[in-house]
């Protein structure tokens, strides 16, 4: 029986709006160059201040994509 291998790394997202863009820009944004993602999770959110005022929110997620023997 066969079974699948996945790689995992780190990526951050942004946006000026919310955790959730910034979550979703992440992921559409590494789909254009990663194969067969298929789990990400968020471990980190974070927002950027100036002035005493939330400028940007930010968020580190763990992403799963399929490995494939020989692809960089």
């Amino acid at each position: 029986m066969e079974g699948s291998v996945y790689k995992i790394i780190d990526i951050v997202g942004t946006s000026k709006t919310s955790w959730e863009e910034a979550t979703k820009n992440a992921i559409e944004t590494a789909g254009q160059s990663l194969e067969d993602l298929r789990i990400a999770e968020v471990v980190k959110q974070d927002v950027t201040v100036e002035n005493g005022k939330v400028t940007g929110y930010r968020v580190r997620l763990n992403i799963s994509f399929k490995y494939h023997p020989g692809a960089p």
